[in-house]
């Protein structure tokens, strides 16, 4: 059984009571930004729970996630490499995890290699994470005076940075050679782009199998589960959106 929670949740507790009432025996769940009560009633009462694409410091339920903060500082520490000093970064809401863990990676990156967040970076936040956010986004950063606009620009996901990509186009800004650009997930189709994409790549394969093989060993467990929290590392992938700027 497959379910979208959407960030909301309200929903996502109305499905976890469905699940229940259908007699899983187990959950994968990437939670949403609020409480985790309605995932720990579910624990109590026999079910085993696995959180997906999350970190959690709980001892009683097992996680498995990505190191977001170290993804976000390797794609800023490359755009630094190459000698930019007027960064943006196209964020979204802080209601979401990974775009709370993503701008603390930035801000970290920028800090470790003494630059002052408040002089290099320009952050715009979106509310949804797809290309026409990205898009209008950029066009914001676009409209910035020539002392202010920045070379550089990280993008939070990949969709962000489609449509910051087409932004760039339609404004005929060559890529890299007068903005740079990251995204981040590194999927499928970025290496297809006209203007391959720099990303910082996630193991989700292996994500995925490791947290529905622990949920299957909690499941079929009859005494003590272990429980395990694991964290896999991002690595960035360059390719012609950055690289040679």
């Amino acid at each position: 059984m497959l379910s979208s929670s959407d960030e909301d949740p309200e929903r996502e507790a109305r499905y976890l009571r469905l699940y229940e009432e259908h007699g899983v025996q187990g959950v994968l769940v990437t939670p949403s930004q609020g409480s985790l009560e309605a995932i720990l009633a579910l624990r109590e009462r026999g079910i085993g729970v696995v959180l997906l694409d999350a970190t959690s410091d709980l001892e009683d339920v097992s996680s498995v996630g990505v190191d977001d903060v170290r993804g976000a500082a390797l794609a800023v520490e490359h755009l630094l490499g190459l000698g930019h000093e007027r960064i943006a970064f196209i964020n979204g809401p802080d209601s979401i995890r990974q775009c709370v863990d993503r701008r603390a990676g930035v801000v970290s990156a920028l800090l470790e290699a003494g630059r002052d967040p408040g002089d290099v970076l320009t952050e715009v936040t979106v509310g949804s994470l797809n290309a026409d956010a990205g898009e209008k986004a950029m066009n914001e950063l676009l409209g910035l005076d020539a002392a202010r606009r920045p070379t550089a620009t990280f993008c939070v996901n990949d969709f962000t940075a489609l449509g910051a990509l087409r932004a760039l186009r339609w404004a005929d800004v060559r890529v890299p050679d007068e903005m740079a650009l990251v995204g981040y997930d590194d999927v499928v189709i970025a290496p297809m782009l006209t203007v391959p994409l720099t990303s910082v790549h996630q193991p989700t394969h292996t994500l995925g199998w490791t947290a529905a093989d622990l949920l299957l060993r909690e499941a079929s467990a009859e005494g003590a589960v272990e429980h395990q929290r694991v964290l896999f590392q991002p690595e960035l992938v360059v390719r012609t959106s950055t690289a040679g700027a």
